[in-house]
């Protein structure tokens, strides 16, 4: 089933979108603006705002105005908000319509038809009180079963242009809710784990929930959602997706874990190619499909390493170049920084 979002289309075996959330206030366009020009230029394809009053439903038009992805209105509990989100040029709402009544869903419905807005039906395992001291099984199919539930009061208003989220914190549960959703519909899923965490165990989760689901064939969209910066969750969004082999955004980064073998700096080296590669722009070329390796010693590289396109490893008192698995160069360690970023920043758009 496709569903329409601004210039997007999800479902039916479109590739899946990544998509983030901004953490600024709504109410400050400018530094609202600023952030989704950031995560636009990492390659966020749908972006998120929380819309907690009427002065931020009213700066969506001006947000609107100054970027290029479709937006997509956060709504919670204020049926109100949603109805100006949606006049003021959202491309689709989030809501749970269980924190909404029945009559001014059907407005939010009306409203959403008329200007062609999606809505996500947003059902998160914390939000339904039925769960409490459930096992994870029964907690799924509660959940699907509310969706489902959901998903029928709209369509017997005639309105099916539908995204459906099933998040947990829990891992276990989101799985098993997605799959079964997946097994009862074809509406188009958004994934994620909810409040995962921070940078680092929070991606930790989402690759794991989301990989798995990913794997079988379930998910149009996803957000990795973490406490810090959201253009991490951008960064770890297309890393889940590329590790599956579904979308390749960026350049794959190959380097060793390190040993008493190592004889060059990986650790602080690797950080900075990761840096310099997600940012710069490599959509639209095929030199995103560059795997790059960042070895310690020549045991790991070019051996380990050999399918890397380019790379350095250590070798004794000297760092040596190998392209498809062949040396073909060393040098002194003090130059290994300067050559390798040469070599990036001319493959850079």
């Amino acid at each position: 089933m496709k569903v329409k979002i601004g210039c997007l289309e999800l479902g039916s075996n479109k590739k899946v979108i990544v998509q983030s959330m901004t953490n600024t206030d709504t109410k400050n366009i400018e530094e609202t603006v600023a952030q989704i020009h950031r995560l636009e230029r990492v390659g966020c394809e749908l972006v998120r705002v929380s819309v907690p009053d009427k002065e931020s439903a009213l700066a969506l038009k001006k947000i609107k105005e100054q970027i290029t992805i479709p937006l997509v209105a956060d709504i919670h509990f204020e049926a109100k908000l949603a109805l100006l989100a949606i006049e003021n040029g959202a491309d689709k709402i989030r809501i749970n319509p269980g924190n909404i009544r029945r009559e001014t869903l059907l407005e939010i419905i009306n409203l959403a038809k008329k200007f062609n807005v999606a809505i996500r039906i947003g059902v998160n395992a914390g939000s339904l009180k039925s769960l409490e001291h459930q096992s994870i099984e029964k907690k799924a199919e509660l959940m699907v079963a509310k969706a489902l539930e959901y998903i029928s009061d709209f369509e017997a208003q005639d309105f099916k242009n539908l995204v459906v989220s099933l998040k947990s914190s829990d891992i276990r549960t989101s799985i098993l809710a997605y799959e079964l959703f997946a097994s009862k519909s074809e509406y188009p899923l958004h994934l994620g784990i909810t409040e995962a965490g921070s940078k680092f165990t929070g991606a930790i989760k989402s690759s794991v929930g989301l990989g798995i689901l990913l794997y079988k064939g379930i998910g149009n969209t996803i957000r990795v959602s973490l406490s810090s910066d959201p253009i991490f969750e951008v960064f770890a969004a297309y890393n889940i997706l590329q590790g599956l082999g579904l979308r390749q955004k960026y350049p794959e980064i190959i380097s060793c874990p390190t040993c008493a073998r190592t004889t060059i700096d990986v650790i602080n080296l690797v950080e900075k190619v990761e840096n310099l590669v997600y940012s710069c722009d490599w959509s639209g070329t095929k030199k995103n499909n560059l795997k790059v390796a960042v070895m310690g010693c020549v045991v790991n590289g070019p051996g380990e390493a050999k399918e890397a396109d380019f790379g350095i490893c250590g070798a004794g008192n000297k760092v040596a170049f190998f392209e498809d698995g062949k040396i073909i160069d060393t040098f002194d360690s003090p130059e290994v920084e300067k050559m390798l970023f040469e070599r990036l920043s001319k493959l850079k758009k």
